[in-house]
């Protein structure tokens, strides 16, 4: 019989590690790791720490005896850089684990989403915990708060934002007052959100009354903070519009505002909706400048001009600060839970409408 030739290593794969070193390296690692672990007292945060140290070290090393130094630097590198982002990474899982765990019985309880504090005292709580009953009480006046405070905040905003924008980029050019409004939004950008809030409180305490406290108030001062965010995003979007569409719609004649209006605006309507977006999402989870400015209320408050007027964040504030019975802090948890779920639900949804506003009207690209 003919003896069976034996394969040589093609020279294109000489001097390379396996498809499979990483999985080996990976399981070795988590073995070891779970070894040392179990001796000095086994957790899984530390656990992932070891095995992570013993893979880069494994695979770094592994490659530095078959590939060479290059191979080595170039693994190593890789492995701190999936490091850094699995380490980012963490922290927004963990959060959004945290909320659904937590959020979801609050938000899955009968009437959670329709019915207001109005009338919900510390006897029903305690009859919850004592008798299992179920947890009375809801988000809907703050849900409606959010939504109305936010909506106004943002008709005031956008307008002023879009058009000191159109300002700086298509006239400003150097001009004393387009480096005046540059820096004052600059500082803008920078106030703490309470400040917004005390100023907001000021101007109407002076033009109105003392004790002016509405959701009006608090819509403007959430457009102080949402203005900066929208000027310097739909600036960067009006930047990138390339020059050449703008001569040459001057070239056919057409005015320089209906240039603006007829393209330069719907080529940056993308990112000017991401950047509304982000505005909207700075500012939604505020809480310091509602409570000074709109107060909180337990009831339903559907106008927005009048009366105290309860958001989200100040009702999460609220349940976990004051809880309805302070001998039974669990239903106010399991309230403020389901709102924080809630408010993060929010700004999921707007992202999303911001990237279909984005797709819908974003340049369509020709042959």
């Amino acid at each position: 019989m003919t003896p069976t030739p034996v394969r040589k290593r093609s020279s294109l794969t000489k001097g390379q590690l396996p498809k499979a070193a990483p999985y080996i390296v990976l399981a070795l690692a988590m073995v070891i790791g779970a070894a040392i672990l179990a001796v000095v007292g086994f957790n899984p945060f530390g656990w992932g720490i070891v095995t992570a140290i013993l893979f880069a070290a494994g695979l770094v090393g592994w490659s530095a005896v078959v590939e060479g130094r290059r191979k080595a630097q170039d693994k190593l590198a890789t492995c701190l850089v999936s490091g850094a982002f699995i380490v980012a990474l963490l922290p927004l899982v963990s959060v959004i684990w945290t909320v659904l765990v937590n959020g979801i019985p609050g938000l899955i309880a009968p009437g959670f989403m329709s019915s207001s504090m109005n009338g919900v005292t510390g006897v029903f709580d305690n009859k919850a915990v004592e008798e299992g009953a179920p947890v009375v009480g809801g988000i809907y006046h703050a849900l409606l708060g959010t939504l109305e405070i936010t909506l106004l905040a943002t008709v005031i905003s956008v307008p002023v934002g879009l058009l000191t924008a159109i300002y700086l980029v298509e006239y400003g050019a150097d001009r004393s007052l387009a480096r005046a409004i540059t820096f004052f939004v600059d500082v803008m950008t920078g106030i703490p959100s309470i400040v917004a809030g005390l100023f907001a409180a000021a101007f109407f305490f002076a033009i109105v009354g003392p004790g002016t406290k509405t959701g009006a108030v608090a819509a403007v001062a959430l457009s102080v903070l949402m203005i900066p965010v929208v000027v310097r995003s739909s600036e960067e979007m009006l930047k990138i519009v390339p020059n050449e569409l703008r001569e040459a719609a001057y070239a056919l004649g057409v005015r320089k505002w209906r240039t603006i209006l007829k393209v330069v605006i719907p080529t940056a309507i993308s990112g000017i909706a991401s950047g509304v977006t982000l505005a909207i999402a700075r500012v939604i989870g505020e809480t310091a400048p509602i409570l000074v400015t709109a107060g909180f209320a337990t009831a339903i408050n559907a106008n927005v001009f009048s009366g105290w007027m309860a958001s989200l964040p100040t009702f999460i504030y609220t349940q976990i600060l004051n809880p309805t019975s302070p001998s039974n802090p669990d239903p106010s948890s399991q309230r403020a839970w389901g709102a924080a779920l809630v408010l993060i639900i929010l700004v999921m949804l707007l992202n999303l409408g911001a990237r279909l506003i984005a797709r819908v009207f974003a340049p369509k690209a020709g042959r």
